[in-house]
């Protein structure tokens, strides 16, 4: 097999995987782009009232390096109970019953211009955009400022089309101005069945 034949076979290889579901793609997945503040990355949307999501590094105080590529995204909650929340629709759906897994590298800044106290990142699987049919993860409270990669799974109760990624403060009863930083969201892959 020469070259040209090998690596035609490769690609014939990815796009068996794409088209049969094994593996979903994210567009813009590690938030790519001109660090600016109040912008949403391409690729994503707002998905609630007061969303104003920085690209990052560069502005509010934080100059945490990227885990991926030049840029990240910083999420923010507020002492009057809003907070910021984004998402996408997928190029192919979560299947209802079956496994997947993903990951995300995540961080804290204590110098996010005031909006310091550490937070959680919540994601939900939805049919609608900028819906909330599900909930398919939520890390821990996230208070180290390095990167850390959070890998998980979860099984769709129906089949979705789209994501949402919210910051969300501790279950403490007031609510306080945090951030978290989010990188490198990996694909979503069905789980290995061996």
């Amino acid at each position: 097999m020469n070259h040209k034949q090998a690596f035609l076979f490769l690609f014939c290889q990815l796009c068996y995987l794409v088209v049969s579901g094994q593996f979903i793609e994210l567009s813009n997945p590690s938030f790519e782009g001109e660090p600016r503040d109040a912008t949403v990355p391409q690729g994503w949307m707002a998905c609630k009232e007061g969303t104003t999501p920085d690209i990052l590094p560069g502005f509010w105080g934080v100059y945490n390096e990227p885990s991926d590529g030049a840029t990240f995204v910083g999420l923010i909650t507020r002492q009057n109970n809003t907070w910021e929340s984004i998402g996408q629709r997928l190029n192919a759906p979560l299947e209802k019953g079956t496994c997947y897994n993903w990951s995300v590298d995540l961080a804290h800044s204590d110098t996010y211009s005031g909006y310091d106290g550490p937070l959680r990142l919540r994601i939900y699987a939805s049919k609608l955009k900028c819906m909330k049919d599900q909930m398919i993860y939520e890390s821990p409270l996230i208070e180290h400022l390095d990167w850390q990669t959070y890998q998980f799974k979860f099984t769709p109760t129906s089949d979705y089309r789209y994501i949402l990624i919210e910051a969300f403060h501790s279950e403490d009863p007031f609510q306080y101005k945090g951030n978290i930083l989010i990188d490198r969201l990996r694909p979503i892959q069905v789980c290995d069945r061996t």
